[in-house]
Formats: structure tokens, sequence, C-alpha cells
């Protein structure tokens, strides 16, 4: 059973008890034991939607964000897909300096902090999305290029053992002048990408 078909059961169990809050039914009186399978049955539900939430792509825990007991943070360094490997240590750096004190913890290692980032770096290529045509027989002049990052990350409460938040797919793109040095898009989309990532963290909260 979906998460929609339990969430569908445990409605249809509450407006039972608010139309026959006594436990009466048309056909008369029901008998303790009807009530006890009732019983029964709810709670079971209760344990239901829990595994069907559990088995979705997201898991999230109600209330601020970070909870409450998670005062520090690990960061792992990504795993790197792509073939552009300063990417790993760029990111990791832009991830240390800004997203602890976005989120309002400090930073600690993996063996004693409250939660830890991790992820994998799945995606980078270069784009001309702007360019000016030519004359017949002539090359297309690029006048801009576009850097392309996408990472997979998931934020883990290790006190608790459940995923904060996690996305497969994080993207953010960095422009730059055609004849400019492609660090600057880069940079810009690392800056972008990590902004994307706290701001995926805390609008679920």
């Amino acid at each position: 059973m979906g998460p929609s078909g339990v969430v569908d059961l445990v409605m249809r169990s509450r407006l039972e008890r608010e139309r026959d809050p006594e436990g009466l039914s048309a056909a008369g009186p029901v008998g303790p034991g009807f009530r006890a399978v009732r019983r029964f049955l709810v709670q079971w539900t209760g344990v239901l939607l829990s595994l069907a939430f559990a088995g979705c792509n997201y898991s999230f825990v109600a209330g601020s964000f970070p909870p409450p007991h998670v005062q520090s943070v690990a960061i792992e360094p990504f795993e790197n897909e792509t073939t552009r490997f300063e990417l790993t240590g760029e990111l990791y750096d832009q991830l240390l300096r800004r997203l602890p004190s976005a989120l309002g913890v400090r930073t600690a290692g993996a063996d004693v902090a409250d939660a830890i980032v991790r992820g994998s770096i799945t995606r980078y290529d270069v784009v001309a999305p702007n360019y000016r045509a030519g004359q017949p027989g002539q090359a297309a002049a690029v006048l801009q290029r576009q850097v392309n990052i996408s990472v997979r990350v998931e934020i883990v409460d290790l006190v608790e053992n459940v995923i904060l938040w996690e996305s497969t797919n994080v993207t953010a793109r960095g422009e730059y002048a055609e004849g400019s040095p492609e660090d600057g898009g880069r940079l810009r989309a690392i800056e972008l990408l990590v902004q994307e990532i706290v701001d995926g963290a805390q609008s679920n909260w």
C-alpha cells in the first residue's frame, strides 16, 4: 500500500470514530471485541504510515531546521563523478565556509558531529547560451558561456539516524563572458550551488 492509500485508511477510520463515538453501528451496539479489533487496526495503520513514508525519496523531521539537538555538522568532501577533479576541493571549501553559519551550527568531525553533509558531484559541463549568428558561411560568434554543475546531497541526523533533507539533483549555473577564464563561471556556479542546498533544506521546515 502506498502513502496515499495509508492516508485514506487513516482518514476513513477517524471519520468513522467521529460519526460513531459510542461504538454503535446501524445494526445496533457492538461488542468490546469489535472495538478492540478497531483499536488494533488504527494502531497498525500508524505503523504502516510511518513505514510508507520512510520509503519515499525524502525523509523529514517536523519542526525547525536543523532540529534543536543538532548543534554541530560534519561536511564530507563530495565524491566526484566528473573529470574536473578540482571541483571536489572547491565545493568543499564553499560548503565549509558558508553552510554551518547559514544553518546556525558549528563544524565538527564526523565522529562527534550531530549531523553530516555528504553527496556526489554528478555533472559538469559548459554551454554557450548566448551567441550572435554569423554571416552566411561563417561560424556564430559566442558572446557568453555557462557552467552547469549538478550534485546529489543529503543531510543526515546522526543522533536520531534519519535523513533531515536530501535531493538527487541540485543544479546551479555560472555565466562568464566569452574570452574570460572559465574559473569565474565555475566558482559562481559553486556559490549558487551551496545556496541552493541551504534554501532547499530550509524550505521544508
